[in-house]
């Protein structure tokens, strides 16, 4: 039997395809008519036609078959032994008579044909007959398959089988997929698997593999027969009629399993396999994939869509189109689509007339836009429905892909045609059938201002879920519109749960289905007193509408409110204060009150005013106490949802505290800042903290019991903040009245509010931080600190439910804004002099006009205008508010005349003055001059300005007003009164040196400040006033000073307030001393200093931590030696060296303490010559010593350097290969030379050893010293003259030759560089007197010693001769310079040296002389010479001459030399002598002059920056760039990059490149240096991006090569061994990649 297709249709049958190759197999027609009337209906069969046919008879070998489909034959038909089967042609299908072998629990072996045997599985057993087979039986089988390897053959017992042409039996495909939460265990098999019994009662069967997630988690004793399991039919066998389980948890909870479960408009997540040029695939599970097409990557065509998704991101998908049967799925990840809340179309049935729905435009034209939607299902938009207003080209306003929202106007199913239209507004929706509800069917609308009660559903990213109780329809509740406060919003979102009821809702919007609802107060509350307008029409200019922040862009901030109407605020007019950044100023959903100030009616746009100046109330008191008394009710209600929580301990104990409670605690920890953290039982699960200032002088220890008070509980951070200051644990009694003012202080400060406590009770008490809803931006300067006092006026005086007292700050609450004001803004402006009858103290009323910071215009009368000044509102001002602010523009007030003004010279008149009557009224509206008698008056005898100022004495506090800062006299001006004006000098604004670098930031126009008053000006007319509270500078005053000079080895000079000056020693720059303790220091720095001492007007600071800041607790590594009696024997110091004189090495313990280190405790080695140590132990190093003896009588410190006493490496190096003085070479030398000291000793005269008595005395002894010491130092006594000469030669040489070819010649400005070796006066004194002596004993000598005295001179003169003829010889004279110049006249050197020779004797004449001389003797070939002296020339006059003769010598040197090389001199001298002004003078001359030279650019741009002016150095960049020719720009870019990265700012410097690289990415050159830098300067993070952005750079195998070398050594000095192997394998990779694009 086989299975055959029909062929071919012929007149006597049919021909059949059996699938042997080269055999036709015929059906006679009559061998068909029974199948064809039995089973075909009577109709003829068809080409293509499956049929199972009985094989009847075989002609020619096989070539030709005839063959039979009657159902009965077929059904008898039988394999039988004779027809020769074999192995190889054995056909699965195959019918045979079998008899039963063996019968095991598995299944049974058959035996047929003959000589076959087969296995027949348990599972293909007749259900019939599953029991009662036995050996021997005979039985019909079918063979199912022949394994091609083993050739096993496997049959089948199953009737379906036995009867070929019956139909199998199917699963529906429903049931694929679906999870069946009770499936009974009917059998299990250990080998295989298990046989389960599902709820419909049909089996299945479950492999082994998924019987469990894991092998190991895999119990056999869980599946015993009857037991019960949670499983998922994952799909179906038609050859076991079974269908197939797993109880695998993934694949239960797997969203869906096979292509037929997704259906399109599904949302689905996924990973990006690959992107292609056509699209993106998707791997959405393990066995189904997507497609994204290129259209559909986002809501526009993306160019690169590789910089937005990258290989394994997660993507979030909707389902377009679902082919199961190809198993095909298109995706989309329009943005708009897939987070689209409208109905899904997936079927022309599904588009009733009325529905909305997203879809996107597959194509444009003339007639209109073709829309597609999902499932492939289309509809046209025509023309006329595009839009309101007529589009006469649609092709030019839609494009391909473009997402759009479409109503259904008219569909017809059956013909597959959809109309759609954009204009959704124009036609009401409910005269359709009943607009389609994403969620649910409505019938019911709701309209804004509606309030209802809702239940939370579901908790979403951005807000809650949730129903209306009363018809039970999906609303969404933003986040943001839970509460008017921020951090409200953020508490109710983090507790509410789902169930949770909600009651008195507002509905704020329904559209499109979709409803969203608002809890704010200040939104319901304006709806339902009709303070909103409902159309566009209905705005007018000056109202105050509540709204909502709905947009923050960079420009403004966009402002929501009900009803839909929205309008900009721009950025200047979204605070008084000036805006940054728009987004440090609100946040999205934020409620506010906006001003409308214009509006554009074609353009239906609407401008709007956020400024709290604009929109606060005539009653910020009353406002500020609604603001904070709403946010502790809403507090309160969080507190009983928190009660509700039964199953959280967190919410219970939160719940549970109130701020004012008193806890007993234990210390958990103390950290190093001096915080403490606290547990217990009571808050098991929070986080209590006490920070320093609340722990106060306790001192804590963990495990301690603690006393604390509860100061604040952060609900949303489970953080509960405690004090321990006795004041707050143990408040004092006293009655309190409401609106009653108190001083207090602050003691914690959180968002919303503050909780000071009162001063003199204790208590505590909460005040609003901001008093109103736009109030959301404060300067540092404006916030409350911990600690500060603040005056309270208090609004509840009993604690209630809050567990604190409810106040306000001050008599009103501050406001603080500032208006900005011009320069040229005066008082006065636009106030004319009118005549009145107004006296001195006169009370009148008036209207405020205007509010500017510092004063405020009314208008008495229609004429007549006065001034308040801001001194004039508040009897008690908070420091650091804004008095004006508190009046408003048309507000009423009252006040009191105190003075007038004449509007021309705009001095206070007196009251006497006959112009009074003509002056501006100066008014006041303090209550205590309203309440007064009017007797205070400004001026009232006009006296002189001296004299209104000697009321106020240095150290007094007083109360003044921002004016302004002035950057060029570095002071701020302040007003203390309307006649009094108080200047503070930059030093004494501030104790922290980030205030100074831009006090115009911290101090604003109008704001109060508490100063004392240090004295008067020069010209007795303002005060001079401290901000720091320093008046004096007293000994342990701690002050900011300006570094004036750094001193080498020595310290700092330092400019201090009041014009005076302090030193600073190398001992008193840092509490632990470095190797070069200057280096931090520059000229110009800003630094913090303490007062050691104050006399007689010299100053002695100090700029050690410890003294400046002593609460910081550092540690002290070097502490002050101010007494000798601070030095311990035995102890480690360190230090500075001072000298190395003949008694040893001299080093610097501190300012008054110096410590001696004798020779042989320097260093364990022998040193023959002292100029060894002169050379490694120069003046200024540092030490670390150990202290051997200390002498306080004598103030004798001796100190070690040796290494086993210091544990530190010998101070000079083994490589000198000196010998040790403990071994025996170092033994040999010293007898070696003493032994040619004693023959020495023999041959000196008499005349010699008179003087050695003298010279013997001004040693030590020897017991003081050691054998080494005595020995050099009597080496060192008979040849001293020779050697101090040589010292000096030695010296002065070194120092002669400062010439650079390259660079060109630099020459010190210091006297002290240009010594030149001269003879001691003390030597050539002595000399003398020996010469003296010599004379008047000449009478006296013997014949023999007149011998030895000619011999003895004859000696000296041979002695000058050789050093005469010495070439290494030091000129010493005039002469000698003489001589020199003669032998070489072209060195400069020369020239220089005898230049400095004169110089040294300050003969400035001959100095000018010898370059004169210079300049006509060098050869003119010789030009770097000559330039060499005219710089010195130059430098000489920029010294000692005027800028007269500078220029003089200047204009000189320009005309025998190349121009740029004379200008870049000076400029370069003009730098090093801190002539800053003349140096950028000469080089704007210069670039003038030298336009196109690229190094006049860079030298200016390195002067700018060295100065710290970056600004300037960018300005300067941009004239580069148009000053020099276009190939010039790259290079110049990049060297401007280079000085950023060196003196600038290295983000800038990286910008810079970035920009570059950008516009030339191949520039290799470039990159190289812009990696260079980063090496540098960067990040190794930063290095290595870097580097892997060239190496996939497209460029030339020769260069990437070298980038790649250069990659790798990077990582070979800084990386680690992965990172190594990954730049080996990017290279490989680089490598292979280039391979196989050459092959191909």
């Amino acid at each position: 039997m086989l299975s055959g297709l029909v062929s071919s249709v012929e007149d006597h049958g049919y021909l059949i395809d059996i699938g042997v190759s080269g055999a036709k197999a015929f059906l006679p027609r009559q061998k068909s008519q029974s199948y064809i009337k039995s089973a075909n209906k009577g109709a003829e069969l068809k080409i293509g036609q499956y049929l199972n046919c009985l094989i009847e008879e075989v002609k020619n070998n096989g070539r030709i078959v005839r063959l039979s489909i009657t159902r009965s034959e077929v059904a008898a038909a039988i394999a039988t032994e004779e027809q020769n089967w074999a192995l190889s042609n054995l056909l699965p299908g195959l019918v045979v008579k079998a008899q039963v072998q063996k019968v095991t629990p598995n299944g049974i072996s058959l035996s047929f044909l003959s000589s076959f045997t087969g296995i027949v599985d348990f599972m293909h057993l007749d259900p019939k007959k599953a029991g009662s087979y036995s050996e021997s039986q005979t039985v019909k089988a079918c063979i199912l398959s022949v394994h091609p390897t083993s050739k096993a053959v496997r049959l089948t017992l199953r009737q379906v089988f036995l009867q070929p042409g019956t139909v199998l039996g199917q699963l529906a495909s429903s049931r694929i997929g679906m999870v069946v939460e009770e499936s009974v265990v009917k059998s299990f098999h250990a080998n295989t698997g298990v046989i389960f019994e599902l709820d419909d009662g049909t089996l299945a069967f479950a492999r082994l593999k998924h019987l469990s997630d894991t092998k190991k988690s895999f119990k056999p004793g869980a599946f015993r027969v009857g037991s019960k399991h949670r499983c998922r039919i994952i799909d179906y066998s038609l050859m076991d009629e079974l269908a197939l389980l797993s109880l695998k948890h993934r694949i239960i909870a797997a969203p869906f399993l096979r292509y037929q479960d997704i259906c399109p408009g599904r949302v689905v997540e996924g990973k990006v396999l690959a992107l292609k040029p056509f699209g993106m695939q998707v791997k959405v599970t393990d066995h189904i994939r997507g497609l994204v097409p290129r259209l559909h990557l986002a809501d526009v065509l993306l160019k690169q869509p590789e910089k937005k998704y990258s290989v394994g991101s997660e993507v979030k998908c909707r389902v377009l189109i679902s082919n199961p049967e190809e198993k095909k799925l298109i995706l989309t990840l329009k943005k708009t689509l897939v987070m689209s809340k409208f109905p899904i179309l997936t079927s022309y049935e599904a588009a009733k007339p009325g529905l909305i729905a997203h879809g996107f435009i597959v194509c444009a034209r003339e007639f209109g836009c073709i829309v597609k939607f999902y499932n492939d299902v289309k509809g046209l938009v025509p023309k006329n429905e595009l839009s309101s207003e007529p589009i006469p080209s649609p092709e030019k306003v839609f494009y391909k892909g473009q997402v759009v929202k479409v109503i259904v106007l008219k569909c017809e199913p059956e013909q597959e045609k959809l109309l759609l239209s954009f204009n959704l507004m124009s036609r009401p929706v409910s005269e359709a059938k009943g607009e389609q509800i994403p969620k649910k069917n409505r019938q019911v609308a709701y309209e804004t201002g509606q309030m209802v009660d809702v239940k939370v559903l579901k908790k979403k990213d951005n807000g809650l879920e949730v129903s209306i109780l009363s018809d039970n329809v999906s609303a969404h509740l933003p986040t943001m519109h839970l509460s008017d406060h921020v951090v409200n919003c953020k508490l109710l979102y983090h507790w509410l749960q789902e169930g949770d009821l909600l009651r008195r809702v507002m509905c704020l919007s329904d559209k499109g289905g979709h409803i969203t609802l608002c809890r704010k107060p200040a939104m319901i509350s304006a709806v339902q007193e009709e303070q909103v307008v409902r159309s566009f029409s209905e705005i007018q200019p000056g109202m105050q509408l509540a709204g909502y922040v709905r947009n923050i862009m960079s420009y403004g901030v966009f402002v929501e409110f009900p009803f839909g109407l929205a309008g900009l605020a721009p950025k200047a007019d979204m605070s008084d204060k000036f805006v940054t950044d728009t987004k440090d100023h609100f946040v999205v959903g934020q409620t506010v009150v906006a001003n409308v100030t214009s509006m554009d009616e074609e353009k239906q746009r609407i401008l709007l005013c956020l400024k709290l100046s604009e929109v606060g109330s005539e009653d910020p008191a009353a406002e500020s106490f609604s603001f904070l008394s709403q946010c502790f009710e809403e507090m309160k209600e969080v507190r009983d949802i928190m009660r509700r929580r039964n199953h959280s301990k967190v919410a219970q104990n939160l719940c549970g505290l109130m701020p004012g409670q008193k806890l007993e605690l234990v210390v958990q920890e103390v950290r190093w800042d001096g915080s403490a953290f606290f547990n217990g039982s009571c808050v098991a699960g929070l986080t209590v903290t006490a920070t320093r200032y609340h722990v106060g002088d306790k001192s804590l220890v963990a495990g301690q019991k603690a006393r604390v008070l509860v100061l604040h509980v952060d609900a949303l951070k489970s953080a509960v903040h405690v004090s321990l200051r006795e004041e707050l644990l143990n408040p004092k009694a006293k009655r309190l009245m409401e609106n009653s003012q108190h001083p207090a202080v602050v003691q914690h400060v959180a968002e919303e509010f503050a909780i000071a406590s009162l001063v003199e009770t204790g208590q505590l008490t909460a005040i609003p931080v901001a008093s109103h809803f736009n109030d959301t931006f404060r300067f540092d300067s404006e916030k409350l600190k911990v600690g500060q006092a603040v005056s309270v006026t208090l609004k509840t005086v009993l604690t209630g439910d809050h567990g604190v007292l409810l106040a306000v700050q001050g008599p009103a609450k501050k406001r603080a804004f500032i208006r900005s004001r011009k320069e040229s803004e005066t008082v006065e402006e636009g106030l004319a002099a009118v005549k009145h009858s107004l006296c001195l103290g006169d009370v009148v009323k008036g209207t405020v006009k205007s509010v500017r910071p510092t004063y405020v215009t009314v208008a008495i009368d229609d004429k007549l205008m006065g001034s308040i000044h801001t001194s004039q509102i508040l009897d008690e001002v908070p420091i650091g508010s804004f008095p004006t602010s508190r009046l408003k523009a048309g507000q009423k007030v009252t006040a009191r005349v105190i003075g007038g003004r004449d509007v021309k010279t705009y001095r206070y008149l007196p009251i006497t003055h006959p112009h009074f009557t003509q002056s501006i009224p100066e008014l006041s509206i303090r209550p205590s001059d309203l309440k007064g008698d009017g007797g205070t008056a400004l001026s009232p005898k006009g006296g002189k300005p001296s004299e209104r100022l000697r009321p106020y004495k240095a150290g007094q506090t007083v109360t003044c007003f921002v004016k302004k800062y002035n950057a060029i006299k570095m002071w701020l001006e302040v007003d203390v009164t309307p006649e009094i004006r108080g200047r503070v000098p930059q030093l004494l604004l501030s104790l922290n040196p980030k205030v100074l670098k831009h006090p115009e930031k911290s101090f604003k126009n109008g704001q109060a400040l508490s100063a004392t008053v240090t004295g008067t000006d020069a010209s007795e007319t303002n005060l001079c006033l401290s901000l720091t509270g320093v008046h004096s500078l007293a000994e342990g005053t701690v002050t900011l000073g300006t570094v004036m000079k750094v001193t080498p080895h020595v310290g700092l000079t330092v400019a201090l307030p009041f014009g005076k000056t302090g030193k600073a020693s190398i001992f008193h720059l840092s509490d632990s001393y470095a190797e070069q303790p200057l280096k931090n220091f520059s000229i110009g720095k800003l630094v913090r200093c303490c007062v050691l001492s104050n006399e007689d007007n010299k100053i002695e600071i100090s700029l050690r931590q410890s003294r400046t800041n002593p609460k910081s607790k550092n540690k002290v590594e070097d502490p002050e030696m101010t007494r000798i009696e601070d030095v311990r024997e035995g102890q480690l110091v360190r230090g500075y060296v001072r000298s190395v004189k003949q008694s040893g090495v001299f080093c610097g313990l501190s300012s008054s303490v110096v410590g001696r280190i004798q020779f042989h405790k320097v260093v364990p080695f022998f040193i023959p010559k002292q100029s060894l140590y002169e050379q490694y132990m120069p003046e200024g190093k540092f030490l670390t010593a150990k202290v051997l003896s200390v002498n306080n009588t004598e103030s004798h410190v001796e100190l070690s350097l040796l290494p086993e006493d210091t544990g530190k490496p010998s101070v000079l190096p083994e490589s000198l290969g000196l010998p040790r003085c403990d071994r025996d070479e170092g033994k040999e030398k010293r007898e070696e030379f003493k032994k040619v000291k004693a023959k020495q000793k023999r041959r000196v005269s008499e005349g010699e050893q008179e003087v050695k008595p003298r010279k013997k005395r001004a040693r030590l002894t020897d017991e003081d010293d050691s054998g080494i010491e005595v020995f050099c130092r009597e080496e060192e006594e008979e040849d001293e003259e020779e050697n101090k000469r040589k010292s000096k030669q030695e010296t002065k040489c070194a120092e002669a030759p400062r010439l650079q070819v390259s660079s060109g010649f630099t020459w010190d400005e210091g006297l002290n560089a240009l010594e030149v070796p001269v003879l001691n006066r003390k030597e050539e004194s002595s000399d003398s007197e020996e010469e003296d002596d010599a004379q008047s004993t000449r009478k006296k000598q013997t014949k023999k010693e007149k011998e030895q005295e000619k011999q003895r001179v004859e000696k000296e003169l041979s002695k000058i001769e050789a050093a005469l003829m010495d070439p290494n010889r030091q000129p010493q004279t005039a002469d000698d310079f003489d001589r020199l110049v003669l032998s070489n006249p072209s060195s400069s050197i020369l020239w220089l040296q005898y230049m400095a020779f004169h110089l040294q004797a300050t003969e400035m004449e001959k100095a000018r002389a010898v370059a004169e001389r210079a300049l006509k003797t060098i050869s003119f070939r010789e030009e770097q010479e000559k330039l060499n002296v005219w710089v010195a020339l130059l430098n000489l006059e920029n010294m000692y001459g005027t800028e007269e003769t500078l220029m003089k010598v200047f204009e000189r040197a320009v005309q025998y030399n190349e121009p740029l090389k004379v200008f870049q001199h000076l400029a370069d001298i003009y730098a090093g002598s801190e002539k800053y002004q003349q140096a950028d003078d000469l080089y704007n001359t210069m670039l003038k002059r030298f336009r196109q030279e690229k190094s006049v650019w860079l030298k200016y741009a390195t002067f700018l920056l060295k100065r710290g002016q970056v600004e300037a150095t960018h300005r300067l960049l941009e004239r580069a760039l148009k000053g020099l020719p276009d190939k010039e720009h790259v290079d110049v870019i990049s060297k401007f990059a280079q000085l950023e990265f060196h003196f600038g700012d290295p983000e800038h410097a990286k910008a810079i490149f970035e920009s570059t690289l950008s516009s030339y990415p191949k520039r290799t050159d470039i990159w190289s240096i812009y990696i260079d830098m980063m090496i540098k300067h960067g990040r190794q993070k930063e290095v290595r991006d870097i580097f892997e952005r060239v190496i996939h750079l497209s460029l030339a195998a020769k260069r990437m090569k070298f980038f790649f070398k250069r990659y790798l050594d990077y990582e070979k000095k800084y990386g680690t061994s992965e990172t190594i192997q990954a730049v080996k394998v990017a290279a490989l990779e680089y490598v292979e990649s280039k391979s196989s694009l050459a092959e191909s």
